[in-house]
């Protein structure tokens, strides 16, 4: 069986977009993986199919709707294995790649993708979905957050990188950035590829890379820094 990602969206001409080129696209045309597309107007409420409303307690903008969010959950749902059912949101936690290796070994995942102010809490109270968000930082929707979920998520599916042993050495691979990367012309502009990279010498290469990787994590993520310390400390 196939990784299977149903996407819920109020605009489904948005898809596959980026997800039916290059590596990821070619992984579908293969079967590796499907895209299930599901319009959340279906579930509408009244002859105009209305998904949203005025928040409670006053406010700007318009909520969706816990019961179009609910019954468009369910019918993507019906007859389904389980799987992860996200809901895309700023307030969710991040998105790391140690979640999206765990979801690439799922069945596959379900995503609702919200607009307006949000979606009614008690969708995803009674559903059961688990909110991510891919950076703090606010989307008019939850579209292009799920296509780079699904992305991140296909590419470590077997049989769609052309080096399965590339994905060794990516950054957050082992909690580092990756090191920095160099090819042909040797020299640009009078900034040459560093001489070790032309050494032949693989140990002093893997040192430099290594040396390279913990410098540019320590300067640009003290974060992930301070966790790689915890670790190897």
């Amino acid at each position: 069986m196939s990784w299977k990602a149903t996407v819920l969206t109020l605009f489904p001409s948005m898809f596959p977009d980026t997800l039916g080129v290059s590596l990821v696209g070619q992984a579908r045309e293969k079967g590796i993986w499907s895209l299930d597309v599901r319009d959340i107007r279906e579930h509408g409420i009244g002859r105009h199919r209305a998904v949203d409303d005025a928040p409670a307690g006053g406010g700007p903008g318009m909520v969706m709707r816990v019961d179009v969010a609910a019954a468009s959950i369910d019918a993507a749902r019906a007859g389904e294995p389980d799987r992860p059912s996200l809901y895309l949101s700023p307030r969710g936690k991040p998105l790391t790649q140690a979640k999206v290796s765990s979801l690439s070994r799922a069945p596959g995942v379900l995503l609702l993708c919200g607009r307006f102010e949000g979606l009614d809490e008690r969708a995803i109270e009674a559903r059961g979905l688990e909110e991510v968000s891919i950076g703090d930082f606010v989307l008019a929707g939850g579209e292009i957050a799920a296509m780079a979920l699904i992305e991140a998520c296909v590419r470590l599916l077997p049989g769609v990188l052309g080096c399965e042993s590339s994905r060794a050495e990516e950054s957050f691979e082992g909690g580092l950035l990756e090191y920095p990367q160099y090819t042909r012309p040797q020299s640009f502009e009078g900034r040459d590829i560093p001489p070790v990279l032309v050494s032949g010498h693989h140990e002093e290469i893997a040192r430099w890379r290594r040396a390279q990787a913990e410098k540019l994590t320590k300067t640009r993520r003290p974060d992930l820094w301070s966790l790689y310390e915890t670790r190897h400390g």
